[in-house]
């Protein structure tokens, strides 16, 4: 691990190079039907890509999450001798340096770079068919967990003398690199085998709940087992979906790089407001700065002219087969829109050598292409006409990533609002949606619909009246109101609506009580007081000012402060 660690550093001083030029006080009463603690069916729980995976001996595949962690200085005595870090700089530059600037010969260099960062990803990558490889794959005691839930009724008695099934206790562990095709026919599988445990308690039914990938198996599983879903399923519910695609994933292989000063600020500010890591105040400060006094973009720009445009295709495919994208699963999060040139820039043109040598992987991307991704709405409404109830919670008030073009958005860091709703209609960080808007939807009796902060109209979502919004809750938290309602749209008898949810507003607005704790935290209804919950101020006037007037004013403004802050830290 050590040696990644080197590696990594050496990564990164390569990689820095490149990005320079890329550019409820109260709820309401409980309702009538069963609630997340008391469901008289099983309700299955499948989540994103936490889950930890490991090789043949049981240790654990390195994942980009490990990144925050490469970081610390570690035990000294299994420091590695510096050569090695030198040694691998050099790997990675230069080519670089040598062909690429000299000779104008890049395809040394993506091959280098390619390389040498999988060697850091190591047994994470998928071969060139998107299987599993060198026997990664999930723990045992996930699998044995799995094996002993699916062969045994899970109920308990509740002291009036009924049956109800303990909410938490049916995991669905997948792994979350491989093809959500593959994965749908191990969860039917999964839904199969418990049901012909509690068949013998009359129980024939069961729930399904998933968050972020876990979306895309599920959507995987309704669009090839319809039929068993119709027979089976009693109704799903999804949180922080990215099954129609995500920015963050689908953008950065796709040739939407923005090197955005404000978004990265923003980005930065969010992460210390849910306590993912803290920022020193100066930095914030220092970025403002850059960009609005326009150094950074002059530096951008100058790379744009000068060598962008060789780099972005050759470097995106290097980065992608060396990191996420031999994983199918992280190919679901690729938008409809961004499919088609995605896949060129990471496996070139139709007939190139990449093309061949991935054929097996490409094939199965080109099939969920086929059979999910664009039929979506009609997989979900199809779903929902064979009586199997649905719901969605969208959740917004954060940056997406600042290598994202669309970073502008609603979003949950992840995925934008518009996305993970279904077809929400929304501002942007910077606008509110206009007032001629809202009130032509007001008039034409869609005003219940429209959130408080005027950035949102659930009235064009695929499923208005079962689509709920959380201003202030990341992508990746999962509170404990959230679960109260998702386990109620998957295990309630009757459809759970807007109406007549446990929850008291489509539109509420969450507050982290301890950044430190996951799903720690309080929600309220949302009004136009308590509303404004962003970490930062959007303000696209200072952000990009029109006239030379106001650039000017915004820089000496941003210099000014930067100023201030420095004493301030040379003097503390």
């Amino acid at each position: 691990m050590k040696k990644a660690i080197k590696k990594s550093v050496a990564i990164v001083l390569a990689l820095t190079m490149l990005m320079s030029v890329w550019s409820v006080t109260a709820f309401a009463k409980p309702t009538e039907w069963i609630s997340q603690s008391l469901s008289d069916i099983p309700v299955i729980r499948i989540s994103g890509d936490g889950e930890k995976l490991v090789d043949k001996d049981g240790n654990k595949v390195f994942h980009y999450k490990d990144f925050a962690s490469i970081l610390d200085s570690g035990d000294e005595e299994e420091e590695e001798d510096d050569s090695e870090l030198l040694e691998s700089v050099a790997n990675i530059l230069m080519p670089f340096l040598v062909d690429g600037l000299l000779n104008d010969n890049w395809d040394p260099y993506y091959k280098n770079l390619q390389n040498e960062i999988s060697e850091l990803f190591e047994n994470s990558l998928l071969d060139k068919d998107g299987n599993a490889q060198y026997g990664t794959g999930l723990r045992q005691e996930r699998v044995e967990k799995m094996d002993r839930v699916r062969h045994n009724d899970q109920a308990w008695k509740t002291s009036d003398g009924q049956k109800y099934y303990v909410h938490d206790r049916y995991w669905f562990y997948y792994d979350w690199r491989l093809d959500p095709i593959e994965s749908a026919k191990a969860l039917k599988e999964y839904i199969d085998d418990i049901l012909a445990s509690t068949k013998a308690n009359g129980v024939e039914e069961v729930g399904i709940v998933a968050s972020c990938l876990g979306t895309n198996v599920v959507t995987a599983y309704l669009a090839v087992y319809p039929e068993h879903a119709a027979q089976y399923i009693r109704g799903v519910a999804f949180d922080g979906s990215v099954v129609s695609g995500a920015e963050m994933l689908s953008e950065a292989i796709s040739g939407k790089f923005n090197v955005d000063a404000a978004a990265i600020n923003r980005t930065l500010k969010d992460c210390g407001a849910i306590g993912m890591f803290n920022i020193d105040g100066f930095i914030n400060t220092t970025l403002e700065m850059l960009d609005r006094t326009g150094v950074l973009d002059r530096v951008i720009d100058k790379g744009k002219d000068w060598i962008y445009y060789k780099l972005v295709e050759g470097v995106t495919s290097a980065l992608a087969l060396s990191t996420f994208y031999t994983w199918p699963n992280y190919w679901a999060c690729v938008s409809k829109e961004d499919y088609p040139t995605a896949m060129n820039y990471v496996f070139g043109p139709e007939g190139s050598e990449k093309r061949k040598e991935y054929a097996g992987l490409i094939a199965k991307l080109d099939n969920y292409n086929t059979v999910v991704r664009q039929r979506i709405p009609e997989i979900l409404t199809n779903a929902v006409a064979s009586g199997v109830n649905f719901g969605a919670i969208s959740k917004y008030g954060f940056q997406t990533l600042p290598i994202c073009e669309t970073n502008y958005l609603v979003s949950d860091q992840f995925a934008s609002v518009g996305r993970s709703s279904f077809g929400a209609t929304t501002g942007t960080i910077y606008n509110d949606l206009s007032a001629d808007y809202i009130a032509s939807r007001q008039a034409a009796g869609f005003g219940k619909y429209l959130s408080p902060d005027g950035q949102i109209d659930a009235s064009t979502c695929l499923f208005p009246d079962s689509t709920w919004f959380i201003k202030g809750s990341s992508h990746s938290n999962w509170s404990d109101w959230e679960l109260r309602l998702l386990y109620d749209i998957a295990s309630s008898k009757e459809k759970v609506t807007i109406n007549n949810s446990c929850w008291p507003s489509q539109f509420v607005v969450y507050e982290y009580t301890n950044p430190d704790e996951d799903g720690d935290g309080e929600i309220s209804v949302m009004t136009t007081e308590n509303c404004d919950t962003e970490n930062w101020e959007a303000d696209e006037n200072k952000d990009e000012p029109k006239d030379k007037h106001s650039r000017i004013y915004v820089a000496v403004t941003a210099l000014i402060k930067w100023v201030i802050e420095l004493f301030a830290k040379i003097f503390k």
